[in-house]
């Protein structure tokens, strides 16, 4: 889970806490998508995520993602019934390092206060997952603490 270098000059722009077995259903949701791309939500608080929803990739393909509207709704009404707040969205590259690409950084408009991690499979002996924000329109990347 090694990430790419980070952006900001002398380390990352924060962090990001997440169980390791979340790290690891992200990474099995990537596998299983193949060879789309797939994606999800994770609630928590602040900087720490506490449960991962799987979401369909409304455009099944292996070059972007969407949440399908469906999931979208069900998640977030889950996540409000549970006092939680909406903190990261994932979704995977199948064939790109796990950095944000530019239709990524367009999307995060929609949703600029959540964290995005990216799961790269480009070599799927070796996957990554690096998180981000993307909300400023900048990439800023975070450490993501594994925990």
């Amino acid at each position: 889970m090694a990430g790419a270098e980070a952006t900001q000059a002398g380390g990352f722009a924060g962090k990001f806490v997440i169980p390791a077995s979340m790290v690891d259903e992200i990474i099995a949701h990537s596998r299983e998508d193949l060879p789309n791309e797939c994606c999800g939500l994770i609630s928590g608080h602040g900087d720490t995520a506490a449960r991962l929803f799987r979401a369909r990739n409304e455009f099944a393909s292996p070059l972007r993602y969407s949440v399908h509207p469906v999931d979208l709704l069900r998640i977030t009404g889950e996540i409000s019934d549970a006092g939680e707040e909406l903190v990261a969205i994932y979704h995977s590259h199948t064939r790109s390092p796990a950095w944000p690409s530019q239709t990524d950084i367009n999307l995060a408009v929609n949703w600029p206060d959540q964290v995005y991690l990216i799961c790269s499979l480009e070599n799927d002996d070796d996957p990554v997952v690096n998180a981000f924000r993307l909300g400023t329109g900048e990439v800023e990347q975070l450490e993501l603490q594994v925990v």
